[in-house]
């Protein structure tokens, strides 16, 4: 069966576009409602803590049905449906609840629809940076689009945007057929035994690491800059600026990918995290520093993604693939990304950006220790994809 290109695509297309719409404005909207950054980084931080139970379960789900595509369909309904209540609710524990509802949805589908993707592929790992690229152009659409939005209309414009692109999200997954491995080897490894080797801890601590320090970007960036007085759309352009960067490393991840060694990536894209995370904590008041910084976003979220979900994809084999995005999704973004969030919001008055920055180069620091003396050093990682 040939691989749809385009309905795979498409997924990621509208995924990353609603993706795109919600984490650069979306705390700039609660705080013009009145939200303080204690209350903004809690909210986020219930957001990506449902990634801890959320993929799991329905990963669990979509295993033993082994139907992937309705629990992908049915997640994205209920993500679109329950975002809607945004509209017509006031007040911190209704933003709360209705948090927690969305997103337990909404954090569901990516990570099986990454395994759907390696099913698609087969032998053809490589090919995957060429179809999330396209997560990565909706993305850029998006905020680029509700940045102009939101400069000429009232913020309400805002959560009426995402919510059609989360629809639109679930239509597109209509059309993609369900995948699954042809069969699986009766001796493969049992899920108990993966977990249980050090390189695998190792990997999961070190994409938690890298969430804890991504969170306050992806919290308070827009806040930063506001604070600086850069206007929405310039704001939305210096993140559009990070992911054009990320999608041309994409366009040439095949290439990179027969040259260097999963590991050497990693490490790359991790030593670079920590130069971006300085540059943004002590030169905010610089736009051309901050440009450079945001094109290290290719290294910092778009080389160590691609590296990350390859590392899955080999660790835990076709049996388990489904199990392995969803704890990738869960150990790393959800409870990396909880922490993170909770870290920021917590800090962010009381100690200044300049600080939260900074820590979260401290912590890339011991990620890439983690990385070089756990992960690959076997080299079995090494070629896997040449």
């Amino acid at each position: 069966m040939s691989i749809p290109y385009w309905r795979l695509s498409g997924f990621y297309f509208f995924y990353f576009a609603a993706l795109g719409a919600f984490m650069p404005y979306w705390s700039l909207y609660l705080k013009d409602i009145g939200f303080n950054t204690v209350q903004i980084g809690e909210l986020f931080a219930l957001l990506v803590g449902t990634k801890i139970i959320a993929p799991n379960l329905w990963g669990w789900i979509a295993d033993h049905t082994q139907k992937s595509m309705p629990v992908i369909r049915i997640t994205s309904f209920f993500a679109a449906l329950l975002f809607t209540a945004f509209l017509f609710v006031q007040g911190y524990w209704w933003f709360m609840l209705i948090t927690a509802s969305f997103s337990f949805f909404w954090n569901a589908s990516l990570p099986q629809f990454e395994a759907i993707t390696f099913f698609h592929l087969k032998a053809e790992p490589h090919r995957y940076s060429q179809i999330r690229l396209w997560g990565s152009i909706g993305f850029i659409v998006a905020v680029l689009g509700v940045g102009a939005i939101i400069d000429d209309l009232p913020l309400i414009a805002l959560p009426i945007s995402i919510g059609v692109l989360l629809a639109l999200t679930g239509f597109t997954a209509l059309i993609v057929p369900e995948a699954r491995a042809i069969s699986y080897d009766l001796q493969t490894t049992g899920i108990l035994q993966i977990l249980k080797k050090p390189e695998v801890i190792a990997f999961f601590t070190v994409g938690m690491l890298l969430q804890i320090a991504h969170s306050p970007y992806y919290v308070f960036y827009s806040i930063y800059l506001n604070q600086y007085h850069y206007s929405a759309t310039l704001t939305g352009s210096l993140w559009a600026i990070a992911v054009i960067a990320e999608i041309v490393l994409f366009l040439y991840m095949r290439r990179i990918l027969a040259r260097f060694s999963l590991r050497a990536i990693f490490l790359t894209s991790i030593a670079l995290a920590v130069i971006r995370w300085l540059m943004i904590a002590w030169c905010a008041d610089n736009p051309g520093l901050l440009i450079l910084a945001q094109l290290l976003h290719a290294a910092t979220f778009g080389g160590a993604h691609v590296a990350a979900i390859h590392l899955v994809h080999l660790y835990f084999g076709h049996r388990h693939q489904g199990k392995g995005q969803a704890l990738y999704g869960s150990l790393c973004y959800g409870l990396g990304g909880m922490l993170g969030s909770f870290y920021a919001g917590y800090y962010w008055d009381s100690t200044g950006p300049v600080f939260v920055y900074s820590v979260g180069a401290i912590v890339c620091v011991i990620a890439w220790f983690i990385t070089y003396f756990w992960i690959g050093r076997d080299n079995a990682v090494g070629t896997a994809l040449g």
